[in-house]
This record gives structure tokens, sequence and C-alpha cells, in this order.
């Protein structure tokens, strides 16, 4: 393979997993430095920012390193490198801002060839991000031409993807639900659905496809085409696997796999049992977390955690349960929302959250205009809202 111009750097304390992982990224022409510790590694990103980072390192040493990337003008992924596939430890890592996720040792080189593909892709996208404003002044006319037909695509894709979404209010003698969805580009990677399964049961679900643009919007169009499958299953008698969240996630992990787009999604998807005034649900790496809240205005943040959806071959989920009160209240937020909240950790951010959905913001119109969502030109990320609630709150 001929040299390359990107410089990788690794961070492991691991000298064996170090050099096995600089012996093979040297092997596809990349330029890389190994240092043992964040510490060491200080003089080189002083010296030249690296193309990318692959980093045996806890959970907060990531979230140093990722706001550090953060003060630089061009993108600096984080690969996140450990002896270890727990739930724990990839949410952690991810959560922490992390891009993607490996597991050492390092036997399977396709997967390590795929990471290396998708991460150059956001790289070169966030590149392009920077100077586009300036190329499209410098455009000749044949790419004016060329932008102009890519953007007559685009408005065919999103007319698609509005299509897909349901009813932007859902009413029936148990609940109503609400929905917004935002996205930072013309195409979204934020996708949600709510429906009947039948009569005592809606389930409701909302995923967030990693990247953005067409590519994510597309593994959105394979999302409703599963469900829309799924439900007729049911009619049917041939699966009730849409009738599990565990089963759910199952199905979702595996079609997104055998599609090889090597695309990967968070997804909180619970089924709401109206006789029963139950919640059964299941968490695939989904961030924030779901609230709830109840008549007197107490809200919290529901429990749970679990794997992202089309990483891991053979996936486990568990489903968790909680009691519904009358006049219960429901919001499900893809991670965007956090993107527009002004502060330094994650857990600020949620807390700022909670309380303004506590301070009794918890419709999409009070929502939007507590977060001054309309007034924002450009999001940083997609942003999707669900809002459930009993209807005899009404």
């Amino acid at each position: 393979m001929g040299s390359r111009t990107e410089r990788i750097l690794i961070v492991d304390p691991d000298p064996a997993a170090a050099k096995e992982l600089d012996r093979f990224l040297e092997s596809r022409g990349f330029y890389v430095s190994t240092y043992a510790s964040i510490g060491k590694a200080e003089a080189a990103f002083e010296d030249k920012m690296p193309d990318a980072i692959f980093a045996d390192v806890s959970a907060d040493l990531i979230r140093k390193l990722v706001d550090r990337m953060d003060d630089e003008d061009a993108f600096v992924p984080i690969i996140a490198c450990h002896a270890s596939e727990s739930a724990e430890e990839v949410v952690s890592a991810l959560r922490a801002g992390a891009a993607d996720f490996v597991i050492k040792p390092y036997h399977d080189k396709d997967l390590l060839d795929d990471v290396l593909a998708k991460m150059f892709d956001r790289v070169r996208v966030s590149r392009l991000n920077q100077v586009y404003r300036q190329e499209l002044e410098a455009a000749n006319r044949d790419l004016r031409a060329g932008i102009s037909e890519l953007r007559a695509d685009q408005r065919a894709g999103r007319k698609v993807q509005l299509k897909m979404l349901p009813d932007r209010h859902f009413e029936s003698t148990a609940v109503s639900i609400d929905h917004m969805i935002k996205p930072s580009l013309y195409l979204s990677g934020d996708f949600l659905d709510y429906f009947p399964l039948d009569e005592n049961r809606t389930l409701v679900y909302i995923a967030d496809v990693s990247g953005h643009g067409a590519s994510s919007a597309f593994v959105t169009v394979l999302l409703k085409n599963l469900t829309n499958r799924l439900q007729r299953n049911v009619r049917r008698g041939s699966s009730d696997d849409i009738l599990y969240p565990d089963r759910f996630l199952q199905r979702i992990n595996s079609e997104l796999l055998d599609t090889g787009l090597g695309k990967h999604l968070t997804v909180f998807a619970g089924i709401i049992y109206h006789q029963e005034r139950k919640l059964a649900y299941a968490v695939g790496a989904h961030f924030p977390m779901p609230m709830v809240g109840n008549a007197q205005g107490e809200w919290h943040f529901l429990e749970g955690n679990g794997l992202p959806v089309g990483l891991f071959e053979s996936p486990t989920w568990d489903v968790y349960e909680m009691p519904l009160e009358e006049g219960f209240r429901l919001i499900l937020f893809s991670d965007g929302i956090l993107e527009v909240i002004k502060a330094r950790s994650l857990d600020e951010k949620e807390r700022q959250l909670l309380e303004v959905v506590s301070g009794g913001r918890h419709t999409i119109a009070s929502l939007s205009d507590a977060l001054n969502l309309d007034a924002i030109t450009e999001l940083p990320d997609d942003i999707a809202i669900v809002t459930v609630t009993d209807v005899v709150a009404n």
C-alpha cells in the first residue's frame, strides 16, 4: 500500500498491544506515533495535531482528550481501545466522546479497516464543512450545477423522510403523543415512531444513527421498513418480535449488520401497557435517558443501559419495567438536545434539562421555547423529541 499523509497517534500503556496496532497502521501507509500515556503524548499535540487517536484510557481521560480536540479547528476522532466488550465499557467510552470502539487484541483486521474507513470519512466531512463557504464562492459553473443537482436529491430525500414519520399528533383512548425533529443537515440521522400494537399496548421508540447526511438517513429508511414488516408479521401470526423491546432491538441489530453499511445506532424502545399501567423498555446505549413525570409535577430520568445496536454479532438487552401513575407524562430526547444546552459536563447538561422539564416545560412548544430551538440556525447535531401524555392528564 502506498504512503498516506494522515498521522495517527496511539496512546496505550500496553507495549505489546501498541506495537501490534502500530505495525498494522504502518502497513496501511499511515504515519504512526506511540505513547504510553496522555502525559507523554502532550508534546506531540503541541507540535502538530494528529488526524486520529487510538487510546486505551479511562472514560475520564477520553473526555479530557475530546475537550482538548474541541479547542482545535479540525475534527480529530478518538477511537477507544479496550480488552472488554461489556456494555458499561462501550457506553462509557461513547458517552465520553469516543468516535468508535474496538476490542483488544486486534484479531479482526477487517474490522480495523472498516473503523479506519469510517473514521476518515468523518474527518473528511469535518474538513469539508470548514471550507464549504469558500469553496462554494470559488466554484465554477459546472460545480455549481452539480451542487444544484445534489440539493435536488437532498430535497427528494427529505420528503421521503418526512413521509416516514408518524402523524405529528397521535391520540388514542389512552395516550396523546407529539414529536419534533430538527436536522442539523438537510437529512437527519435521528428517527422516531409510535403506533398502537393492539388495544392495550402502544410502542414508542427513538433512534439516533451514527454520523450524519445521506448514509445515516438511509438507515432510517431501513428502520421504518423493518417496523412496518414486523407489524405485518404480528397480524399474519408469523412472528411477534415487535411485541418485546429486547427482541425488537435484536432484529434491528441483525438487519443492520446484514446491510454491511458500517453504521450503528442508539435506540430507546418502550411499550406502554394501558390496562396494567406500566412501561416495559429496552435501552440500546441511548442517552439522555427519557424522563417520566407524574400529575404532581415530579420528574426523573428512567434507569437502564445496554449496548449500541449494530456493533456486535449476538448482543442481548435487558427489559426494564416501571409502573405508570395516572396522569403520567413521558419525554424522549435524542442526544442533540444536550448540544444546545450550555454546560461543560454531560451531568450538568442533564441536570439543566431536568430543571427545564420540572419547571413545567414538558410540551414540544414549551420545550422549544425554553431552549430557544427556533432561533438556532445551525444545529451542531440532529434533535428529536417525543412527548407521551396520559389522556387522564387532559
